[in-house]
């Protein structure tokens, strides 16, 4: 235990400061200021940790991070130690530590009736500190087994996995469409929560211990499925949940309505320094965006930093309270008003706001939005939600960015060139296992479960690798945290 009395001494809970908002709005660096070793109040918040008999912060984290053990090691300045407990579960601190929403923190024993232990800024606070001290070198496997595998997208899932195989003596490709490796992690959040540098340090430590990176190869086009299958002993699909949601209502189809991932991916490239023809910018527009999680608020920050003339972000639901209610007690993950550090930096958030249509502009403006038409949200008794006659009001707008969240993957071309079967939802149909209806082929993160988090992404990855080296080699010895069926604890 670090500190017998740490939660009683240090009873509130404290994070490091974010950047002035004035300041961060100029550029696209990270918003926050991480911890430090000489900052006293770190040692102090991960002398919090109660090291409870029955650690619950276990049992909100997918990947079973030994968060004691860790907040021990930090307490104690002993950072050698807390790395090795901190990647004994987790491939990718730096990711978890920057982009997950921490439902380790919400299974806290201390928060029945104390803030938790600042977990997630303690993680993030070791995996930096360990780049610093050059802690973090490549484990190159002892011998190769002379099997080959490929994994179809370097998201998070597809990165742990083709990690945890190539540590295992196989050999491993990882094909990405995109010009880069990362998946979503690279185009998908904006740099003011995950900077680039985090995946290219991880991917140089990759490069060294002998995994293969494939960019620009769109798997299905470029290359067939049958021919991946030809050339490996193994396939891993871990291509993402990226079919967007689509609102289908009258005048979507209009000029300046998208997709928010269509958004983001342009304005990621154009902030690494990348030319994008056509951009879709917000600057000097009157931006609505119709969603309010994670991917909507990265939509806010984004905008802000473009110049938009004014944000605004719709949801069609109501405003969650501020606390956690009754009906979704500890240690379950609670459904919050959360306030963004985007949500920090400006425009408007409205509730109970349901889109009828989009208004298109007149003359040579005609195929352009100019505004959408809402109505106030109505709670039907059997828990659905339709816009309440009567209630429409119309608001400007000059771009609309629809940031409703992912149907499933795509899976038409996998479907038709090797057999995949899909469930129902359209989610990759696999076993406990990990494995698809074709054998030799697996799935892992949103590809087959839908979309998650970044969390349940890295634990699926690395338990389709321990899979997949137990279908290759006959046993594995690697770490899998996770089943194929298993759920999330939810209210």
């Amino acid at each position: 235990m670090a500190d017998p009395r740490g939660f009683l001494k240090v009873r509130e809970r404290e994070l490091p400061p974010n950047r002035p908002v004035e300041v961060r709005l100029r550029d696209w660096k990270d918003v926050h200021a991480h911890l430090e070793e000489g900052q006293p109040f770190l040692k102090e918040q991960a002398g919090r940790c109660m090291d409870c008999g029955v650690p619950f912060c276990h049992n909100g984290c997918p990947l079973g991070n030994l968060i004691p053990e860790w907040n021990d090691l930090v307490w104690r300045g002993q950072w050698a130690d807390a790395i090795d407990r901190l990647h004994a579960t987790n491939n990718f601190p730096e990711f978890t530590g920057r982009i997950c929403p921490a439902p380790c923190e919400s299974s806290c024993v201390l928060g029945i009736n104390q803030p938790p232990v600042t977990i997630k800024n303690v993680e993030v606070s070791i995996i930096d500190e360990a780049f610093a001290r050059g802690l973090v070198t490549p484990q190159v496997p002892q011998r190769l087994t002379g099997h080959t595998v490929a994994v179809v997208g370097s998201g998070p899932a597809g990165l742990a996995a083709a990690q945890q195989l190539t540590r295992a003596g196989h050999t491993v490709a990882v094909y990405e469409r995109d010009d880069e490796i990362g998946g979503l992690l690279r185009y998908g959040v904006p740099d003011f929560k995950l900077e680039k540098v985090h995946i290219d340090r991880r991917l140089e430590q990759m490069r060294a211990e002998g995994t293969r990176f494939r960019p620009g190869v769109a798997v299905g086009r470029d290359v067939t499925w049958v021919q991946l299958q030809a050339r490996y002993d193994a396939i891993v699909v871990a291509t993402g949940a990226t079919v967007p949601r689509e609102l289908r209502v009258p005048g979507a189809g209009l000029d300046g309505v998208h997709a928010a991932m269509e958004y983001l991916h342009q304005a990621n490239a154009v902030a690494a320094g990348k030319e994008v023809a056509d951009q879709i910018t917000a600057a000097g527009k009157h931006v609505v965006i119709i969603g309010g999680g994670d991917t909507g608020s990265d939509c806010l920050g984004t905008a802000l930093r473009q110049g938009a003339a004014s944000v605004t972000t719709l949801a069609i639901g109501k405003q969650p309270p501020t606390e956690r209610p009754a009906h979704q007690p500890w240690p379950t993950d609670p459904v919050l008003f959360e306030v963004s550090s985007s949500h920090e930096e400006g425009g408007e958030r409205t509730y109970l706001a349901s889109t009828v249509g989009f208004l298109p502009g007149e003359g040579e403006d005609a195929g352009r939005v100019r505004g959408l038409r809402l109505a106030t949200t109505e709670y039907l008794p059997d828990g659905r939600r339709e816009p309440t006659p009567g209630t429409e009001r119309d608001v400007p707008a000059d771009l609309v960015l629809v940031a409703m969240g992912f149907t499933g993957p795509e899976t038409e071309q996998l479907t038709d060139q090797l057999g995949v079967e899909v469930t129902p939802r359209g989610a990759v149909a696999r076993d406990d296992e990990f494995a698809t209806t074709v054998p030799g082929v697996f799935v892992a993160g949103d590809a087959g479960r839908g979309q998650s988090l970044v969390v349940w992404a890295i634990a699926e990855g690395r338990a389709a690798a321990a899979a997949v080296d137990a279908y290759l080699s006959g046993t594995s010895e690697l770490p899998a945290p996770v089943a194929a069926g298993t759920v999330a604890l939810r209210p």
